[in-house]
Order: structure tokens, then C-alpha cells, then sequence
């Protein structure tokens, strides 16, 4: 059980980490325009091979639609409406996140990481968290970290109250990946791919609504190449784990 926190809090320490470094270093736009490419292109990867094929073989086609879509519908949802509450800066390095609301910020920090944290209790009861996508998670959270905590600085933030903000998401990535291990201890197979598929809905309409778009602008067309590398390098840990 607290195997499952462990793993979960340890892929989202990464916030820590990336957000330590970018107040103390000054991270160019251009450097973390590549990072979040080649995040998107880690996550795009897990998702392919380690939640929607991983739910087709688990449950079948109708358990994997259903949770696909959900899944993209469940964060399109709550990513509006944390858009309106303030928040829709919180991955913005320019430090607008000045207009926005402090709970929307941290709220919606909190919805990008939790499917895919649920998801890494999951693989733990198969006996082996899934090292993919505990990867993908983890290099996925550097740029976002980058990003959010430099604007959050450049708003007036204090640098404890950032520090702060990353360790309690970090914490709430733990209790998900316990709430996965948990809840999910005795669920029919239909049940466990509906939830793998739900995150990997909600993780691609994350990276087409957020990394993928500030990736590109902050990195131009060499994005493309390095999103390829990343997937590439995903699918490689997926196929040698």
C-alpha cells in the first residue's frame, strides 16, 4: 500500500526538483520550449503503450471508448472551469499568473497530475510499478515545473510559498497513487481499463490544450523532433521493462 504512495510521490518530486532550479537558475524560453516537447513526446508514448493498449487488452474496445472519452471530457470540463476561476496562466513563465487566483493555480496543478498518478497505483498491483510511465511522468513534470514556477516568481510569489505548493502537489500525486492501489484492489478487468483509458483521455487533451502549445511557441519547429526523440525513448523503456 504505502508502496503505492511511495512510487506516486516520488514521480511528481520532480515539481520539487524543476521548481528549485528554475528559482535559482534562469531558465531560457528556448530551453524550456525543447523540455516540454520532449515531455509531450514521453507522455504521448505512455499513453499509446502503456494506458490505451494496456486497457484493449485488459477490458476490450468498449471499456477503452468509454474511458478514452470520459476521460478527455472529464479534464475539458475541469480545465474550463479552472480557466474561469483564474488559473488558466499556471504553466505561463511570463508571470501573468499575477491576474489569476491562487487556489485555481494550485487546483489546477493538481488536475493535470492526478490521472496518471491513479494510474501508477494501478501498475503496482500487478506487483511492478510500470517504469514507463513512471518516467514519463516524472521528466513530464520538469518543464511544467520550469514554467510555472518562473511565472509564479516573476507574480510575486515567495519562494517558499512555491517550494510549498510543489511538495503538496507532490503529496496529492502520493494519495492518488494510493487511491489507484486501493480502490481498484479488487475491480473487474472492464473497470481497470475504463481507468486506464480515462487517463490517457485526459493526459492527451492536457498536452493538446497546454505543453504542446507552449512548447512551440517557446521552442519553435525543432519541437517536432524533439517530441519524436521522447517518444521514442518512452517506447524503448516500455518495450526493454
Amino acid at each position: 500500500m504505502f508502496e503505492a504512495f511511495g512510487w506516486g510521490f516520488l514521480a511528481a518530486a520532480t515539481l520539487i526538483v524543476g521548481g528549485a532550479f528554475a528559482l535559482r537558475f534562469a531558465v531560457p524560453e528556448r530551453v524550456l520550449g525543447i523540455v516540454m516537447a520532449f515531455g509531450s513526446g514521453v507522455l504521448i508514448s505512455a499513453v499509446a503503450f502503456e494506458l490505451v493498449e494496456e486497457a484493449f487488452d485488459t477490458g476490450g474496445r468498449w471499456s477503452l471508448a468509454l474511458g478514452l472519452f470520459a476521460g478527455s471530457a472529464t479534464f475539458f470540463v475541469g480545465d474550463t472551469l479552472i480557466d474561469r476561476m483564474g488559473g488558466d496562466d499556471r504553466k505561463d513563465s511570463s508571470g501573468r499568473q499575477a491576474d489569476g487566483s491562487a487556489l485555481a493555480i494550485v487546483l489546477g496543478i493538481v488536475l493535470d497530475g492526478i490521472p496518471e498518478s491513479v494510474v501508477l497505483g494501478l501498475t503496482v498491483l500487478s506487483g511492478q510499478v510500470s517504469v514507463a510511465l513512471l518516467v514519463a511522468v516524472a521528466l513530464s513534470n520538469i518543464p511544467e515545473s520550469f514554467a510555472a514556477t518562473s511565472g509564479l516568481s516573476r507574480s510575486g510569489w515567495a519562494q517558499r510559498r512555491i517550494l510549498g505548493l510543489w511538495t503538496g502537489v507532490a503529496i496529492v500525486s502520493g494519495l492518488s497513487a494510493l487511491f489507484g492501489y486501493t480502490v481498484f484492489d479488487a475491480a473487474s478487468p472492464d473497470a481497470i481499463a475504463f481507468v486506464l483509458a480515462f487517463a490517457g483521455g485526459a493526459i492527451l487533451t492536457m498536452l493538446a490544450d497546454t505543453m504542446m502549445p507552449e512548447a512551440f511557441r517557446y521552442g519553435g519547429k525543432l519541437v517536432g523532433v524533439v517530441t519524436t526523440f521522447g517518444f521514442a525513448l518512452a517506447y524503448a523503456i516500455s518495450v526493454l521493462e
